[in-house]
């Protein structure tokens, strides 16, 4: 791995721990809970994380450290598996 994808790897790990720290926050203190200096609720703040996770999961794809055909597939797999064991999508 070069110096710039591990970089992305990297960052892509730190936003992913962000993300289960306002998923954690949602479900300890409900969703649209404000609590922070700013006044963001933490559905604000999951949102503002979920874009951070999208933008570093997009250059992934970009410097082609993984398929786009192969997530896509791998996404499309996870819905078959959420319908069958979850209660999600009923």
């Amino acid at each position: 791995m070069n110096s710039r994808d591990r970089e992305i790897v990297d960052i892509l790990q730190e936003e992913c721990a962000e993300v289960i720290q306002v998923v954690s926050k949602c479900r300890r203190f409900g969703i649209d809970m404000s609590y922070h200096k700013d006044g963001e609720t933490n559905r604000e703040r999951l949102t503002k994380e979920v874009g951070d996770l999208q933008r570093m999961i997009d250059l992934l794809i970009q410097f082609k450290i993984v398929d786009a055909d192969a997530v896509k597939q791998a996404s499309e797999q996870k819905a078959i598996k959420l319908r069958t064991w979850s209660s999600i999508y009923s």
